[in-house]
This record gives C-alpha cells, sequence and structure tokens, in this order.
C-alpha cells in the first residue's frame, strides 16, 4: 500500500509541474522580451521542457541566448546575455543544481575563472527583465536591468561608485572578482523596496 501511495503523489507532482510548464511559444515570446526588438527573432532561447528539464527552444541566429522563466519560480523573470557568458551561466546553473548556494557558487566560479578552466569575457551584457504575471498569465510591473560584466574591475579602474549615487545611476558590484559588473536599474523606485 505504502508503495502505491507513494507512486500515486509522484505522479501527482510530476502531472502538477507539468500543468505549470507554459508552452513553448509562450516560453519563446517572453524569453526575448529584455532584448532590443531588432535582436529578438535571431536570439536562442533556453526553457523548459514537460518534464521542467531546461532545454534549446528554440536556435538562433546571432550572438545572443536568451532564458526563459524558471516556472518553478513564484514571480517573473527572464534573462538575455551575450553567448561569450554561457559558459559562465551555464556552470552556474550546474553549480546549483547540485545543491551549491550562493556564496559557494560563487567561490567556485572565482575559483576556475582564475585558474583558467572557467572562460569569462573581459566584458559581456546581460539583461534581466523581472515582475510579475496577471490572470492571462501575461508580464505586468516589469523591471528592466543592464548587468556589464568586466571580471576583476575596481571603483579605481572605472571611475564607478560602489552604490548607486542616485535611483537609477550606473555602479560597480563585485569589484575587484570575477564577477565584477556595472549595475544600471533605469526603473528602480527605492521607495518599492
Amino acid at each position: 500500500m505504502r508503495i502505491i501511495l507513494t507512486l500515486l503523489i509522484a505522479v501527482g507532482l510530476s502531472n502538477n509541474l507539468t500543468a505549470q510548464i507554459p508552452s513553448a511559444e509562450w516560453q519563446i515570446r517572453t524569453a526575448v522580451l529584455p532584448l532590443a526588438e531588432d535582436l529578438r527573432d535571431g536570439a536562442k532561447v533556453l526553457g523548459y521542457d514537460t518534464n521542467g528539464d531546461l532545454t534549446v527552444l528554440r536556435e538562433g541566429t546571432n550572438d545572443m541566448i536568451c532564458l526563459a522563466d524558471d516556472p518553478t519560480k513564484g514571480s517573473f523573470s527572464v534573462a538575455a546575455y551575450h553567448q561569450s557568458l554561457e559558459p559562465f551561466m551555464k556552470r552556474g546553473r550546474e553549480l546549483k543544481a547540485a545543491g551549491l548556494g550562493f556564496k559557494e557558487v560563487f567561490d567556485q566560479r572565482e575559483k576556475e575563472v582564475s585558474d583558467g578552466t572557467l572562460p569569462m569575457p573581459d566584458k559581456a551584457t546581460l539583461y534581466v527583465l523581472s515582475g510579475d504575471l496577471d490572470a492571462t498569465n501575461e508580464p505586468i510591473n516589469t523591471k528592466l536591468r543592464f548587468v556589464v560584466y568586466i571580471p576583476y574591475a575596481t571603483p579605481e579602474s572605472t571611475g564607478l561608485p560602489k552604490a548607486p549615487p542616485v535611483p537609477g545611476a550606473p555602479w560597480i558590484m563585485d569589484p575587484g572578482t570575477h564577477r565584477a559588473h556595472i549595475m544600471i536599474t533605469p526603473n528602480y523606485d527605492p521607495e518599492e523596496n
């Protein structure tokens, strides 16, 4: 009886996950939203299959990769980045899937970039669009942020502050590390946090 109950629960959970995964068409349409319109049609799109596994939903013809919204998360978030960042991004996904937390992922990638086993471009851009989904599963209340990776850069080498001096101004995050990047959040409103 216990085995049958366990199987029924597993099937129910699997069916629940399958029901949560949006169509490939929806994933592609929303995954490209962070990009400028002239880049959208040619971007490669990674999204989720009916088992919830990350897969290629569409091959690309330009240098951009888009990552669809993760259906297991509570809010809407899609990302797009230059293909030169894919080894870095893929490695982060692998380490998270292995159960590592943020600090452990950061430290492991820092080690691998430093010793040359993980390629990291000297500059590349990531776009992130986040927000909510309405009752019809359409993104609403979205905010776009730009992340320009410039490994090992510092405030001294860039002239950027470690925090935005005014809302929406660029600043440098994780300075002096492999993950140093310029943060630009044009529609950031500190009153909303």
